[in-house]
């Protein structure tokens, strides 16, 4: 038996027994068939049963609920849409891409109705988000930041320059000389918030299927060793895992994060610190990383830095890698030096997914019958909800403002073959992180990481 605690600090600290529910009996026919029990496939099954209590909805699961990126995530709610602006507007004008922007700011209030009006302890605490400058060159980012808001009509109650003693005010992190706020940001744990809506969904008489592995989607038709799933409409929620179902291997590539948690750590250091707001924190470096206080009084933080695996394999093997979880811990010493030996307890990772315009999108083909959302590049936490409210609409042919957003039917090209796909998601990885160590040493903006960054659409 899979040991599914040990995926994760968060899945680890679930409450009750994690022991998969039933297989798929036999083959079904339903009216939506929804292939993940992941957060985009849980808020499309909960939406859509909301909406129309007698769908016949059944959620297939090759794991158990929340065993993906889901489970594992960094701990943000937050509202960054990957993508390109610039690009959206060209094909669909200014005020379409605004409006999907508004669109994410609104689903952090959404979770938290959720999460209260069904009673999902999911530790949710609206404190925003922090995007610290720890260097001059930084410092340059974050006004440039604030500056591309404003060009598009965000003003501060969006997103804020903060100086170093405000900052100091919410968080006090050695070096910081400032940098943005914006409060559409929560911090949750992702774990508690999955498994509590895959038991909210469950009670609304939507069955999910767990360890249901589907191995192949045609129109209409989701293939298991179970049986046929037949449904009008088959949503792929399936994200880094896309690849494995044949026909989609070049659709998304997955990038694994990777994080680690501390021990609680004693009163003395929060009381050192502050972060008493719960705020989500990162910087402005290129290969970024990401931080979060939990209820239990841990850091919970992760990065990028991990290798893409040649033909985007995915293994429980690459969810640990000592020097990259290494170099978090040396990390965490730096932002917080009286932190002083805090044990680590948890190492864990999961495998994010990129289209190879580094854009998300949600959609509904009618001729097949086949739904999709994802490629959330590892911002899904907010993103999967709005999915779920968009594929509702999609699925029941009501046309809202959610439906006419310019994400919806929007499709990437397919990645290259390998193995240009791995030479060149490596060579960006390796450009992000020499990008950073070039600014560390010469004190100026690096141009490959601008280079690398405009080439994906960030």
């Amino acid at each position: 038996m899979t040991d599914y605690r040990a995926r994760s600090m968060w899945l680890d600290g679930v409450p009750g027994e994690l022991t998969p529910r039933p297989s798929l009996p036999g083959p079904t026919d339903v009216d939506v068939a929804i292939v993940g029990a992941g957060f985009t496939g849980l808020w499309t099954a909960y939406y859509l049963k909301k909406a129309d209590p007698h769908l016949r909805i059944a959620v297939l699961e090759r794991e158990i609920a929340g065993f993906g990126a889901s489970g594992r995530n960094g701990g943000w709610c937050h509202t960054t849409f990957p993508g390109s602006r610039e690009a959206a507007a060209r094909t669909h004008g200014r005020q379409p891409v605004i409006d999907q922007q508004r669109a994410l700011h609104a689903t952090v209030p959404e979770i938290a109705r959720v999460v209260t009006e069904e009673g999902i302890k999911a530790r949710f605490h609206i404190g925003g988000q922090l995007d610290l400058a720890t260097s001059p060159v930084q410092l340059l980012r974050a006004r440039e930041a604030v500056d591309y808001e404003r060009s598009w009509g965000f003003g501060e109650d969006d997103y804020a320059l903060l100086g170093a003693a405000e900052m100091r005010r919410r968080l006090k992190v050695a070096g910081c000389l400032g940098g943005g706020y914006t409060p559409h940001g929560a911090a949750v744990d992702p774990a508690r918030l999955a498994r509590g809506l895959a038991d909210v969904v469950e009670k609304l008489g939507v069955p999910i299927y767990e360890r249901t592995p589907v191995t192949r989607l045609e129109p209409r038709l989701a293939v298991t060793p179970f049986g046929d799933v037949r449904a009008d409409v088959v949503v792929r929620a399936t994200e880094a895992f896309t690849p494995e179902l044949p026909g989609y291997e070049r659709h998304v590539v997955p990038i694994y994060s990777l994080m680690i948690g501390t021990e609680p750590l004693p009163d003395a250091f929060w009381d050192e610190v502050g972060w008493g707001g719960h705020e989500v924190f990162g910087d402005f470096r290129h290969l970024i990383f990401y931080a979060m206080h939990t209820d239990d009084g841990r850091i919970a933080i992760g990065g990028r830095g991990a290798p893409y695996h040649y033909g985007s394999r995915l293994s429980e093997a690459f969810e640990r890698v000592p020097d990259v979880q290494e170099r978090l811990r040396t990390l965490l010493g730096e932002l917080f030096p009286g932190i002083g030996d805090v044990r680590v307890t948890h190492r864990w990772g999961g495998a994010i997914a990129a289209s190879r315009d580094w854009y998300t999108s949600v959609g509904l083909d009618r001729e097949s019958g086949i739904a999709w959302a994802g490629a959330y590049v590892g911002d899904g936490v907010a993103t999967t909800n709005l999915a779920g409210r968009t594929l509702r609409d999609l699925i029941l042919e009501h046309e809202t403002g959610l439906t006419g957003l310019p994400w919806v039917g929007h499709r990437a090209k397919q990645w290259e073959p390998e193995p240009l796909r791995w030479l060149a998601v490596n060579a960006a990885l390796s450009a992000m992180a020499s990008a950073d160590d070039v600014e560390a040493r010469t004190g100026r903006p690096s141009k490959r990481g601008g280079f690398v960054k405009r080439l994906i659409g960030a």
